[in-house]
């Protein structure tokens, strides 16, 4: 780790790390700060990202579940913070996967189970608010994200006993950044557990919600309380503050990705210098440009909807004129699906699935005689234009 590149708060936080690597120092970070911040260079970006949580607020009081929006959008969560870590699978492999009778292991197993953690705790954290930040939390998080990873050696959830290092490959000496020694790492946690809490703050009266989401995130990657996996959950306490927050969720890691190399020096900028306002901006550009993103993609699939309305008429009430407003939450589905979600039977739903397919609003992908899989391939068109955008 490059000292110089340390500011002098950073560098009386430096310790030594334990045996083999008693020759390098760890950074034992400062608590995250919870008064004003300097974030001149970034109030722009906090302008835009505000205007921008106002729309979103505004288009969910249009729909039903304020929390989700679309059922696809945490799964390109998923499949985008997972790329950023390594971790490659496609929104049409993970929609394959969980629509499996068996699923075979593999990396689109390991991109559900964060789909599933972030689905499940949504609702939770707009319950709860934000006392639902505990030790507790972040270990389950971990656990379900590293479930089904084959290459992690360590226990799912379990704190870090080793020591880490970001950047330099498998030389500490090349190291962009050095966490705190492990023996650090628990209080570390508390204190960044204490700020999503917002225990000092309890009104947010001196930061917006997206300043502490930026702060919150470069703390909890600065102390890396996990060998693997802290980019993912650190991405996954994103929408879990906006929710607890009252605030519609946005994911955020499709922007993280496409920008990974100006997300990597923000965080750096935070760590190594404490130059909060570089991830704010950062930050504060990732929400309104996915804001932004997700009102046209909500504007394209109404659009798709009325077009598919017109293509065919179906009977008011019929399985098939039901399953139009499912198709968006449910691109990739199987006949089972279909009967579940909407109530009918199973031949009611297969007669839909052939009305649909005669409509061209469907089509199947495998081939087979049994477990047959349906996709709505302009839906997932508009995903992929979502992502690539």
């Amino acid at each position: 780790m490059d000292r110089s590149r340390l500011c002098p708060a950073i560098l009386n936080r430096l310790e030594r790390l334990p045996p083999p690597h008693g020759h390098a120092y760890g950074v034992v970070p400062p608590p995250p700060p919870t008064g004003m911040l300097d974030l001149l260079p970034a109030l722009p970006a906090l302008q835009r990202a505000a205007g921008a949580l106002a729309r979103i607020q505004a288009l969910a009081g249009t729909l039903p579940d304020t929390f989700l929006i679309s059922r696809i959008l945490p799964r390109q969560e998923a499949v985008s913070s997972s790329a950023v870590e390594g971790t490659h699978s496609t929104l049409d492999e993970l929609l394959g996967t969980e629509e499996a009778e068996a699923p075979p292991p593999g990396p689109s197993m390991q991109v559900r189970d964060y789909a599933l953690a972030l689905q499940a705790l949504l609702p939770l954290a707009g319950s709860q608010g934000p006392a639902l930040f505990t030790r507790p939390l972040i270990e389950e998080l971990h656990r379900q994200v590293m479930a089904h990873d084959p290459d992690y050696r360590d226990l799912p959830g379990a704190l870090r006993e080793q020591v880490v290092w970001i950047g330099g490959g498998g030389d500490i000496g090349r190291s962009i950044f050095n966490p705190p020694p492990p023996a650090r790492v628990a209080a570390c946690l508390e204190d960044q557990l204490r700020y999503l809490r917002r225990e000092d703050d309890p009104l947010g009266q001196h930061q917006a919600l997206v300043t502490r989401m930026a702060v919150a995130h470069a703390h909890f990657e600065a102390i890396h309380p996990f060998r693997d996996g802290n980019g993912r959950v650190g991405r996954l306490l994103l929408p879990l503050m906006m929710a607890a927050e009252g605030q519609v969720p946005l994911y955020l890691s499709p922007y993280i990705e496409t920008h990974r190399a100006d997300y990597m020096q923000a965080l750096q900028a935070a760590q190594q210098r404490l130059e909060w306002h570089v991830p704010v901006g950062f930050l504060a550009e990732a929400v309104a440009a996915t804001a932004d993103a997700l009102v046209r993609t909500q504007a394209r699939l109404q659009a798709l909807g009325a077009e598919w309305r017109a293509r065919r008429v179906f009977r008011a009430g019929s399985a098939a004129r039901r399953a139009l407003d499912l198709l968006p939450h449910y691109p990739v589905l199987t006949v089972k699906r279909l009967s579940a979600e909407l109530g009918v039977s199973f031949p009611a739903a297969a007669l839909a699935v052939r009305q649909l397919q005669e409509a061209g609003i469907l089509r199947e992908r495998t081939g087979y005689a049994r477990n047959r899989l349906y996709a709505a391939e302009e839906v997932l068109a508009i995903y992929r234009e979502k992502a690539e955008s």
